[in-house]
């Protein structure tokens, strides 16, 4: 991007109070630690491991806590349900770190933020298990936001894309996938020796998106099962949920270090769930405050 370019009002909304548009934080409240939940109550979660918290923000869905944990300076905010509260979120942390508000020019020097979600899943695979911990080494979207933006075969598993697309019959009509990285140095230092390294679908509903039918039918009865017995390298997918691609492919855009991690609250091939699963949760939060 032009460094010189002027930013228009219409194109990055800044409040009177100085914060920006959706998540309602200033630059001065940014933190380059950074928890991202779905739900804004888990965020109160969170924080109640904070040492120090330092302000309380919330606006519509989005609900960010500051603080410290142990020596740590980081905040917690929600982003709700789906890639494109992602993408609102991952954009406005962004200009919080990289543009002037004063001047709306991008700053001369990068800020890199590690952002690190928190989620639950269902897994596709039988040897995944309710409350085991499964990281979105790669994800794989089926929005198409990152599709919008210029450079994104830069970031994108082209290869990946290719044969995913030829192996479920991939229906021209719905948007094309990108399947992005986790960023490799986040995913040793929070996954270590014991979260499991997947390969996850994001997809951009949780009901016929990810194969379920209520009362509507669907277009490929059989893409679950495509989905389940597709391999990569060997490897199969394991699991849904529904940000983890938009947000790994923003941050890669963006020059941010990010990656999804997930408890596993259903078993799609075994047709189970646990609606206890927050104690499973609490022990993911604990584990990923302490690496992140």
């Amino acid at each position: 991007m032009d460094k010189d370019r002027i930013i228009p009002s219409s194109e990055l909304i800044i409040n009177e109070d100085g914060s920006v548009f959706h998540i309602h934080l200033r630059p001065d409240q940014l933190r380059d630690k950074i928890i991202l939940v779905g739900d804004p109550g888990r965020v109160d979660m969170v924080a109640s491991y904070f040492d120090t918290i330092d302000y309380n923000v919330s606006s519509r869905e989005f609900h960010a806590i500051g603080g410290t944990y142990k020596g740590k300076r980081l905040m917690c905010i929600s982003h709700g349900i789906g890639p494109d509260n992602i993408e609102i979120v991952v954009t406005e942390l962004d200009a919080l770190a990289n543009i002037d508000f004063k001047t709306r020019k991008v700053l001369p020097q990068h800020r890199t933020l590690e952002m690190v979600r928190i989620g639950t899943s269902g897994s596709l695979q039988e040897d995944l298990h309710i409350g085991d911990f499964v990281i979105a080494e790669k994800g794989t979207g089926f929005d198409g936001i990152l599709n919008f933006y210029a450079d994104r075969d830069a970031v994108c598993d082209l290869e990946f894309e290719r044969e995913f697309c030829a192996h479920t019959e991939w229906d021209p009509t719905w948007a094309a996938p990108y399947t992005v990285n986790a960023d490799s140095e986040l995913v040793e230092r929070v996954g270590k020796n014991d979260m499991v390294r997947g390969f996850t679908i994001a997809a951009v509903g949780f009901y016929a998106p990810q194969g379920r039918m209520v009362r509507l039918k669907l277009a490929d009865p059989n893409l679950n099962e495509k989905i389940e017995s597709f391999r990569y390298h060997n490897r199969p997918i394991t699991n849904f949920e529904m940000e983890s691609a938009c947000l790994q492919g923003m941050a890669r855009l963006l020059g941010h270090k990010a990656m999804t991690v997930c408890c596993i609250i259903a078993e799609r091939r075994a047709t189970k769930a646990n609606t206890d699963y927050k104690p499973s949760v609490r022990r993911l939060v604990e584990t990923v405050l302490d690496r992140i």
